[in-house]
């Protein structure tokens, strides 16, 4: 037993930053960022925390679907940005709606939403009584970004994706990865005041390796799109789209080319956006959703990688 997709729904901050916006803060330019990662622009939350913005996108996810908010019965959320390490984001969405369903949330960092769905697919096999699960991936990756650090802070923005599950047999495969480790992607908390603890930590924003991450992603993508292919007996053309996560626009165009195909198969909006982490998946496919190109019955690959480092891809049928 796995699910269909009834409902997604997006949030993003009004607040608009430019390249050139950036420019004025750290040495960098429109045309470096465009080329480099190809970015024009994000969204920046100026007085929400990741926990309204995802809460403005489940509430979206479930008015798109036309349910009841009643009748969920779980929320899975993931962040790596939220306000609180306690309660959970997917606690706090909970609270938020008005409800008094199960919620837990997942981290896996950018590859985090295909993870929640994974794992609701997982829920529903098991719990014969749910029926309709909600999963969100929220940030305000601004909080946790240091704007001192050109090679990291035009990269990311801040957003919400949600979707509604309802039980059917639309979630056909899945492939997830992790490879354990800090030394490519990492995000440190601080210390604390303890004043018996020595040892020393990083400051506590995203710290990443540039060209590692760049080599995994492309390696890691390219990969999980062909087994999917090939364990489904499937080409590239009976897909309609591909959905990545939204890092940057040169790791899809070399994935495309190590696949043999199309760049215009990669559904991307990363120039709008930058990247959102686990909010990058879902803001896609509900702009997919929403553009008229996607129609019942079509093939999509969702697929995404980061921080873990972790990697997963899913073959849906919309």
């Amino acid at each position: 037993m796995s699910f269909r997709i009834i409902g997604t729904g997006m949030y993003v901050p009004p607040k608009v930053v430019t390249n050139d916006d950036l420019s004025k803060i750290v040495d960098t330019n429109d045309e470096w960022i465009s080329k480099r990662v190809g970015i024009k622009e994000r969204r920046i939350s100026e007085n929400e925390f990741a926990s309204e913005m995802g809460l403005k996108a489940a509430q979206q996810a479930i008015a798109d679907s036309g349910i009841n908010p009643e009748e969920i019965d779980a929320i899975f959320a993931a962040t790596v940005s939220g306000e609180t390490s306690s309660p959970s984001m997917a606690c706090m969405l909970q609270n938020g709606l008005g409800l008094s369903c199960m919620a837990m949330d997942i981290s896996a960092a950018c590859s985090a939403f295909i993870f929640l769905l994974e794992t609701a697919a997982a829920f529903f096999g098991l719990h014969k009584e749910y029926q309709k699960i909600l999963v969100v991936g929220t940030e305000r990756m601004s909080g946790i970004t240091d704007y001192a650090d050109r090679s990291t802070c035009i990269i990311f923005g801040d957003g919400a994706g949600a979707a509604i599950l309802e039980r059917g047999e639309n979630y056909l495969d899945s492939v997830i990865s992790v490879d354990g480790g800090d030394s490519v992607i990492k995000i440190p908390h601080t210390v604390g005041s303890c004043p018996w603890f020595t040892r020393e930590t990083e400051s506590p924003y995203v710290h990443m390796q540039g060209q590692e991450t760049f080599k995994y992603a492309v390696t890691a993508l390219s990969q999980d799109v062909t087994t999917l292919l090939e364990r489904n007996s499937l080409t590239m053309e009976d897909i309609a789209w591909i959905v990545p996560h939204q890092a940057n626009k040169r790791i899809i165009d070399f994935a495309a080319k190590r696949l043999g195909v199309s760049k215009e198969k990669f559904f991307c909006n990363i120039e709008k956006y930058g990247n959102t982490s686990s909010a990058s998946v879902p803001i896609a496919l509900h702009e997919l959703a929403k553009s008229g190109q996607l129609h019942r019955g079509d093939k999509l690959i969702l697929c995404a990688f980061g921080g873990g480092l972790s990697n997963a891809a899913c073959l849906i049928e919309w």
